[in-house]
C-alpha cells in the first residue's frame, strides 16, 4: 500500500489483512518500534535523511514475497518510502502494489483531524504541503500495478482492492517509475517493455509499429518485442540499420527514410527504436526529418542508452571532422526504459556505460556516487541477475532521471552558465578521442568519456576550481571500475584538431565543463597549453600508475 500521507493505507490495510486472516505491517510503527522513538522524534533529534536510513533497513528487513500465498502480507508504507530506488524496487517487484489516490484537499482534511502527527506537514498548510509533495512523488506512486481511489469508505476500498487483485492477469514485469514530463513520457521497469510499448502505440492511436534496429539488438530484445507487438494486434514493420556507429552516417539515415516510403510510411505512425545510443541517435535523426517529423519511440536496449543518450530529444549523426556534428532535437512521446534488457549485454558495454554513470554521480548525486563505489564493480560484471537487479535498477533510474531534470530546464542548451552544457561533463574530450579513434569498437564512448573525465580533472585543478579530493575521488572511482587506465594509441595532433571543431564552441571558445566540490562550472578560455599537456598526459602510458 503506497501513497501521500492521509491516504488511508494503515486504515485500509489493517482491514484488508484482518478479512483474510494475514499478516499486517505497518512499516512506521515498525520503524518507531527498533528506534523506540516516534517519528517526529527522530526527525527532530536526528532529521530527515537518519530516518529514511532506517525506513530503507526496514524495508530490507521485510526479506523476499511469498511467491506460495496469494496474499500472505499487507505492507502500509510511509508516504515517502517509496521515493528510494531501492525501496520501491524491494516493495513492488514481485509484489502487488496498490498506490491509494486521493485529491490533496481531501487527504489534508483527514490529516488535520489526525491524532498522528506528519513531520512533513506539521505546522504547515497542509494542503499546500500535500499538494506539492503529489507532484514530486507521482511518478513513484504512478508505477504501482493498481490505482485505487482511496476517498471513499474504509469497506468499499477494500471491496476495490479485492475486485481489482482477482481480476488482475499475471503482472507484465515490474515498473518502478512512470512520468509524464515536457520531454516526454517516461517509464522505467523490468520487464515491461513489449507490454508498456503495445500501451503506448494505443494512446498514439498508431495503425502499425514501425520498428527500427540493428542485428544485435534485434536478435537479443527486438524480436520477442515485436511477436508480443502482433499478438496484441498491430501490423509490425521492421527496419535494420547497420551495428554501432556505422548506423550513425548520413548515406544510411537516406537509405533508412527510402525503406520508410517504400513501406508508405505516414505521418501518423510512430517510430521506435530498438537499440543503443548509435541506433537510437540514427533513428531519432530519421524520425525528426522524415515528413518534416513523425512521432519516436525510445526502447533503449544497452545500459549508456538507457542511462543517457535516449533520454533528452537530441538526435544525430556523424561526420569525419567530428561526432554528432549533424543532428536535430526531436522529443520522443515515450522512452520505454526495460533493465531486462541488460542480462544479455557484453560486460564491456556494461563497464564502459559506467563512464556516463560516474560523470552524473560527478554533477552532484552523492548517493549515486557511494552505489557505484559499492556496487559499481558487479553492476560491470553482470554475473547473478537477482543479485544485481535491484543495484541496477537504481543506478539506472538515477542517472535517467537526473538527466531528465537538467533537460527539463534546458531543452535547447541555450543556458550558457549551466544548464544542459553541464552534462557534457567529460564530453570534450571524450569526443575527440572517439573521432580521432574512428568511432569503432576500439573506443566505446563511455570509455572514452571515462578518459574526458580524467582531463577534465586535470585540467580543473589546473584551473583552479576543481579541488584535489574531489580528482582523487573521480579517479579513484573510475580505477575500481576499470575505466582509462590504459594508455590510448592515438595521435596527439588528431585529437587536438578535433577539440577544435567541438560543439561547445562559442565566440570561438572552447566552454569546458569542469568539475567542483560539488558539481561542476563552465570555464571559457583554458591555456591551450594546459589542454595539450592534458591530453598528452592521456596517451602517455599509465599501467605504471
Amino acid at each position: 500500500m503506497v501513497g501521500l500521507p492521509g491516504s488511508g493505507k494503515s486504515a485500509v490495510g489493517r482491514r484488508l489483512a484482518q478479512r483474510h486472516g494475514t499478516v499486517f505491517i505497518d512499516l512506521d510503527e515498525r520503524i518507531e518500534h527498533e528506534a523506540g522513538r516516534t517519528i517526529p522524534e527522530i526527525f527532530a533529534d536526528d532529521g530527515e535523511a537518519a530516518f529514511r536510513t532506517l525506513e530503507r533497513r526496514a524495508v530490507a528487513d521485510l526479506g523476499p514475497p511469498d511467491r506460495e500465498a496469494a496474499l500472505s502480507r499487507v505492507i502500509a508504507t510511509g508516504g515517502g518510502t517509496v521515493v528510494d530506488p531501492r525501496n520501491r524496487w524491494d516493495l513492488y517487484h514481485e509484489r502487488a502494489s496498490v498506490w491509494l489516490d486521493g485529491r490533496p484537499e481531501v487527504l489534508a482534511q483527514r490529516l488535520r483531524r489526525s491524532p498522528r502527527v506528519r513531520p512533513l506537514v506539521d505546522g504547515r498548510d497542509p494542503i499546500g504541503v500535500v499538494r506539492d509533495l503529489g507532484a514530486k512523488r507521482e511518478r513513484f506512486y504512478a508505477a504501482a500495478a493498481l490505482r485505487i481511489g482511496g476517498v471513499a469508505e474504509v469497506a468499499d476500498v477494500i471491496r476495490s482492492i479485492e475486485e481489482r487483485l482477482e481480476s488482475r492477469r499475471p503482472a507484465d514485469g515490474t515498473t518502478l517509475l512512470r512520468a509524464e514530463t515536457t520531454i516526454g513520457r517516461v517509464v522505467i521497469g523490468h520487464g515491461i517493455a513489449a507490454a508498456e510499448l503495445t500501451t503506448t502505440l494505443g494512446r498514439l492511436g498508431a495503425r502499425r509499429a514501425i520498428l527500427l534496429s540493428e542485428p544485435g539488438a534485434w536478435d537479443a530484445v527486438g524480436v520477442g518485442i515485436a511477436t508480443h507487438v502482433r499478438a496484441a494486434g498491430w501490423t509490425v514493420e521492421t527496419i535494420l540499420l547497420p551495428q554501432g556507429e556505422d548506423a550513425k552516417r548520413l548515406s544510411v539515415v537516406e537509405g533508412t527514410a527510402r525503406d520508410l516510403v517504400r513501406l508508405r510510411v505516414e505521418r501518423g505512425e510512430p517510430i521506435v527504436a530498438i537499440g543503443g545510443g548509435a541506433l537510437g541517435d540514427a533513428a531519432g535523426f530519421v524520425a525528426a526529418t522524415y515528413l518534416r517529423g513523425v512521432a519516436l519511440i525510445h526502447v533503449p536496449t544497452t545500459l549508456v542508452a538507457q542511462i543517457d543518450s535516449s533520454i533528452g530529444g537530441k538526435t544525430g549523426v556523424d561526420l569525419p571532422e567530428g561526432k554528432n556534428l549533424v543532428g536535430a532535437f526531436h522529443l520522443p512521446e515515450a522512452t520505454i526504459v526495460d533493465t531486462v534488457a541488460l542480462a544479455t549485454l557484453p560486460e564491456r558495454q556494461r563497464r564502459a556505460a559506467l563512464g556516463e554513470a560516474v560523470k552524473m554521480a560527478a554533477l552532484g548525486d552523492e548517493r549515486l556516487f557511494e552505489l557505484l563505489e559499492t556496487d559499481g564493480p558487479a553492476i560491470a560484471t553482470g554475473g547473478d541477475d537477482r543479485a544485481i537487479a535491484g543495484p541496477t535498477a537504481e543506478l539506472v533510474e538515477r542517472c535517467a532521471w537526473g538527466k531528465v531534470e537538467v533537460v527539463v530546464a534546458d531543452e535547447r542548451e541555450r543556458d550558457a552558465a549551466g544548464g544542459r552544457i553541464t552534462l557534457n561533463l567529460g564530453h570534450s574530450v571524450g569526443h575527440a578521442l572517439e573521432a580521432t579513434a574512428g568511432y569503432g569498437d576500439h573506443l566505446l564512448h563511455g570509455e572514452a568519456v571515462a578518459y574526458g573525465l580524467r582531463a577534465a580533472c586535470t585540467i580543473g585543478r589546473a584551473e583552479g576550481v576543481t579541488p584535489a579530493d574531489r580528482a582523487d575521488r573521480i579517479g579513484r572511482l573510475l580505477d575500481l571500475l576499470g575505466l582509462a587506465t590504459e594508455p590510448l594509441d592515438v595521435p596527439l595532433a588528431s585529437v587536438l584538431t578535433h577539440l577544435s571543431s567541438d560543439k561547445k564552441h562559442a565566440a570561438g571558445t572552447l566552454r569546458w565543463v569542469l568539475p567542483t566540490a560539488d558539481g561542476v562550472v563552465i570555464r571559457s578560455g583554458v591555456d591551450p597549453a594546459v589542454v595539450e599537456r592534458t591530453v598528452a598526459g592521456l596517451l602517455a602510458a599509465r599501467a605504471s600508475r
